[in-house]
């Protein structure tokens, strides 16, 4: 299976465009506008983690973060699963704790 891995860092100053009651559902459409542009899929091949979303919601609707790191995998089947850099970190910690 040949995967495409990039960690990518993504610029969110749009968002603070957009109307205050927007601002967070912006960030997600700039997200995946952003990986479509990367890895070069249509918008139906972008998935973003639950995680990732969350992250984004952390603060509000009216106060996404100014910009997000995060990790894009694209399968052979051309689906790009977006998620944070550090989804598997935590789980790796707890195996070298056993």
């Amino acid at each position: 299976m040949d995967e495409d891995e990039r960690i990518i860092n993504i610029p969110l100053r749009a968002t603070k465009m957009a109307p205050r009651t927007k601002r967070a559902k912006r960030a997600i459409k700039e997200i995946r506008e952003n990986i479509m542009r990367h890895m070069k899929v249509s918008e139906d091949k972008v998935w973003i983690d639950t995680e990732l979303n969350e992250r984004i919601w952390e603060r509000g609707i009216q106060n996404p973060p100014s910009r997000i790191t995060v990790r894009a995998v694209k399968f052979d089947d051309g689906l790009v699963e977006v998620s944070l850099p550090e989804a598997e970190a935590p789980a790796k910690k707890e195996e070298q704790k056993e």
